[in-house]
Parts: C-alpha cells; structure tokens; sequence
C-alpha cells in the first residue's frame, strides 16, 4: 500500500460518513483552488483531513521533493541543494520593531523553491559560506504561500539549515544548466550558460523612487547564435572578475526571463551567482578624452579614444580626473576593466601624458550609413533636419519619463537621434539646422527595423555653426 493510500485509509476510518469518490472530488477541488502546479495528492489530503478536522499523524518523510510541498504544512524536513543565497536585509514591522530576513533559493530533481530565513536564523553560523550546488538538509520548517499562491519555505525559531554531506541523488549545479539559446519565456530561477559578446556595461541610476540603484548589462550568446540581453540589477560587483574580454565563458545562476523592448531577456538581482572567465592582472591604457559628464550619483563619466581609435568609456569614482579636459591624453591604472569600459576606484592612478598617436575626436568619427546595432558607442557629426521635440511616456509600471528625439543627417544618411529620462534634456539647446557633434551614442534597431542613436550617460553635444 503507497503512503497516499495509507493517508487515505485513515481518513476514510475516521469520517465513514464520507466515500473515497468524495475525497477524491474534494482533491481535485482543493488543487483547482491552490494551483494544480504547487500540491500534490497527498498534500491536498492533508489540507482536506485539516479542514474536516481530522488529524493524519503522519509526519512528512526527509525524501520528500520540493514538489510534494502544499500552503500550511508545518515542521517539514527535506533534503535540497543551494542554487544562491541572498544578503540580509533588515525590515520594520508596523509597530516599529525590526526583523532580519535573508531568501535563499534551493532546488532537488524535480522542482526549485524560494526559502525565508526570519531573525536570527537569516544569521545562522556559516550561511553566507554556502556555494551554488551545496547539499543541505532544512529542518522542522513551514510552508507559507507569497503574492502568487506560490509555496514558500520558512525558517524559524524552531527550524535549522545544516549540511547534509557530499553525495546525493540530487542533480548537481552542472546538470541543471541550460544554454542562453534554450530559455523560454516566464522562466524563473534559471541557471544558464553562454559565451559573452560584446562588454560588459556597469551603470549607476535613480529610480521613480528617487533611491540609487546600480545594474549590470550584457549580452550572452547561446550554442545556436542566439543572443540574449542581460540585465542584472543590484550584484555585488565584488564576485565579477577585475578583466573580463569578450567572448569569456559565463554562467548566471539565479535568473529569470522577462520580454523587454527588444524581445527575451534575462534578469537577475543582488542574490544572482555570476561565474565569467577572467583575470586579474590590469596593464595600463592610454588614451584620449572625447567627452567628460556626471552620473546621477556624482561620479565623473569619460568617453576616450585608444590609440587603435577603440572608445573606452571611464566612470571615475573618487575624482581622479578633475583635473583634465577635453582633448588631453592620459595613462591610467584602472581598478576593472569590462572590454571597453573601466572604472577608476581607490586603487587606480591616472596621469596627464603627451601622446600625439593617439586619434583626436574629428578621426574616429563614424558616418551615419556605416553604424550598425552593436555594444560599442559611436561619435557622428550631422545636421539637425528636424528640430528636436520631447514627449512624456508612461512606462507599464507607471512611470512618466522624459524622450526627445530628433532627425539628424550627414552626407551619407539620414538616422533618429533619441534621448530618455536626463539625457533627454541634452536636446533642448539645438534647433533645426545647426550642424552637431554627438559623441558617445549607442546605435539600436528600432521600430520596423530601422536604426536608431540614443544617447547614453556618457554622451556630450557640441554644435559646430
């Protein structure tokens, strides 16, 4: 006899009023109402034995899977590997009092599910030690559901996590992998691998909210030539190796799918595992500054040029370069370098050189016709056909934000030239037919396939007439 059989026996015994076709409608029932994908069977029974008041004593067994987990089982115990540990945070109650709550995410063979540590147990010795792929074991814990109905583990006063050894049947980091070129759309708690194309972009922002927040954007490409744009909002880029090229290996650990703007995308948080092949040993780089602007945040954003006329974008972040301007040539250390963007932090050094090989900013201009949508910023110069227009757009959220957009053309095209949010404001000194220079735009496809400029924080607009 299976143990679901056994449950229901004892039910059965207990309410003889009732018939083994009514229990099983009331399963169906209750899996209708909770969601078929998130109970079982034998989940359901117990929720069902609970509302007749009837009381199985059967506790669940250590070999359970995340899968069999219903809303309402209490000290439960189950066997799972880590896939990524999130940082702790501390939250106020509405009487004012604080609490620690740290999520972890866990998964078996068959399923994955978010974990809640609350308090003291969001600080359990040697948690922030465990690594993606780690066995343990979680003890006496309760299952509660979240916004969704999904089932959601909790670790309280009377619950543990503890190791639980080095061998299991439970599928390894490795073999829960899949390549970027696979992933479907409203897939959550992915690990996918890819190999990176292009640079790697580190960018700082305000949100509606007026709060500074920081993200990590990419792109990675899968087996099949797929190419997959990431956005990793919050990570600690402490874990991203200081030199990173592209083409590097990665793996993300902790991410899910959402349809952005320019089709699938995946996005990740400050509790996502980024694995890339790099270095840490930085040679210097000399090159030319083209632009020098600020970020939200107050931090110095460079765009120079290499002597290999390649655009490097500087976020300096201790005003190593208030001292420089546009056009002198400067060699410096820097503390990261993503292919073509550097941050300068404490440990970098920067000084003024004369350097006459390296390009001025007339030599690496590109013509309208030879842009193509690629991770690289262009510098164009054109006159403005169009004088430029702004417009408020409401995005899904919620949230007004500012577009300007114009129409600009050289002697070899014509293309739209767009800003949003602060960059936007950067048109509103030019009218129709002044000849510009743009330098720092990244090029995109946009509607209908056609390309479109937008300026990006390091852009700066001079006019030339």
């Amino acid at each position: 006899m299976s143990e679901f059989d056994s449950l229901l026996s004892k039910l059965l015994e207990q309410r003889p009023d009732l018939t083994k076709a009514q229990i099983d409608e009331m399963i169906q029932k209750k899996k209708e109402k909770i969601g078929a994908g998130y109970l079982t069977d034998q989940g359901a029974l117990f929720l069902i034995a609970s509302d007749l008041g009837v009381s199985l004593n059967e506790p669940l067994k250590v070999e359970m899977g995340l899968k069999d987990l219903y809303v309402g089982a209490k000290e439960i115990t189950l066997a799972t590997r880590v896939m990524n540990v999130y940082p702790v945070k501390q939250f106020a109650r509405k009487d004012g009092s604080q609490f620690l709550l740290r999520t972890m995410t866990v998964y078996d063979g068959d399923s994955r599910a978010q974990v809640k540590l609350w308090d003291e147990k969001a600080n359990l010795p040697g948690i922030e030690n465990l690594k993606p792929g780690d066995l343990v074991k979680i003890i006496k814990a309760y299952v509660k559901s979240d916004m969704k109905g999904n089932p959601i583990i909790n670790v309280g006063s009377g619950s543990n996590i503890e190791p639980n050894g080095t061998v299991s049947n439970i599928p390894s980091l490795d073999a829960i992998t899949d390549d970027v070129g696979s992933v479907k759309e409203n897939q959550q708690n992915l690990v996918v691998t890819g190999i990176l194309d292009g640079n790697i972009r580190a960018t700082e922002f305000t949100n509606f909210k007026g709060e500074p927040g920081k993200s990590v954007q990419l792109r990675l490409k899968g087996k099949d030539g797929t190419v997959v744009r990431v956005v990793l909002w919050n990570v600690d880029q402490k874990t991203i190796p200081k030199v990173i090229t592209s083409g590097a290996k990665t793996r993300l650990i902790g991410v899910k799918t959402k349809v952005g703007q320019m089709g699938l995308e995946l996005h990740g948080d400050e509790g996502t595992v980024i694995e890339i092949e790099g270095a840490t040993e930085i040679q210097p780089i000399i090159m030319r500054i083209l632009s020098i602007t600020k970020s939200d945040s107050g931090n110095t954003l460079i765009l120079g040029t290499r002597q290999d006329k390649n655009l490097i974008s500087i976020t300096d972040t201790v005003s190593l370069t208030k001292d420089l301007v546009l056009g002198d040539v400067i060699e410096c250390m820097p503390s990261k370098v993503y292919g073509n963007s550097i941050t300068l932090e404490g440990d970098s050094f920067v000084r003024k050189i004369d350097d006459q090989k390296i390009p001025t900013l007339s030599e690496i201009r590109t013509k309208i016709k030879e842009i193509k949508p690629a991770d690289t910023l262009y510098c164009v110069e054109a006159i403005i056909l169009k004088s430029p227009e702004k417009k408020e757009i409401q995005t899904k959220t919620g949230e007004t934000i500012l577009l300007s957009e114009t129409f600009i053309e050289d002697d070899t095209g014509q293309i739209w030239l767009k800003g949003w949010r602060s960059q936007a404001r950067l048109l509103e000194q030019f009218t129709q037919g002044e000849i510009i220079t743009v330098t720092a735009v990244n090029a995109k496809s946009g509607l209908e396939g056609r390309i479109e400029l937008f300026l990006s924080p390091y852009s700066v607009i001079t006019r030339k007439n």
